[in-house]
């Protein structure tokens, strides 16, 4: 017996939809960024990515559970000396729901290069239209 260790141009990339209307965060990214990874694959290596295409749809429409709308924070900081700046989920939610979804997958991911190359393969959009007919994607159940 030999193991196996996959080769970038071996991997056949796949294209998923997931609808997130009423899905927990939580649970929703976890999923997502095991599919991104590659790991639902028996290919799977670890230092090659392997995962596929994930479109995610009604971003405007997760569920937070508990009081994380309000009391859940998302800092960012500009690089000069006060320039901490804080928003909560809830406002974040209203302006710009696709950023919630992706903040939470890219926490789930390595914080490396190939885990900015798998984010990439992360498409989210707010409404329930996306521009990745072409491809064909296939329904992701949960």
């Amino acid at each position: 017996m030999a193991t196996v260790s996959a080769k970038a141009e071996d991997v056949k990339r796949s294209w998923f939809v997931v609808d997130a209307n009423g899905k927990t965060l939580g649970r929703l990214a976890s999923r997502v960024a095991s599919v991104l990874k590659g790991k639902t694959k028996p290919i799977y290596t670890t230092h090659v990515d392997t995962g596929d295409f994930v479109i995610i749809v009604n971003a405007d429409k997760i569920h937070l559970t508990g009081k994380k709308l309000d009391q859940k924070t998302y800092y960012s900081h500009s690089g000069y000396p006060g320039g901490l700046k804080s928003v909560t989920a809830g406002k974040l939610m209203k302006t710009k729901p696709e950023r919630v979804i992706k903040m939470a997958v890219e926490g789930m991911l390595p914080k490396t290069r190939l885990g900015k190359q798998m984010l990439s393969k992360l498409k989210v959009y707010a409404g329930e239209k996306h521009p990745h007919a072409a491809q064909q994607p296939a329904e992701m159940k949960f």
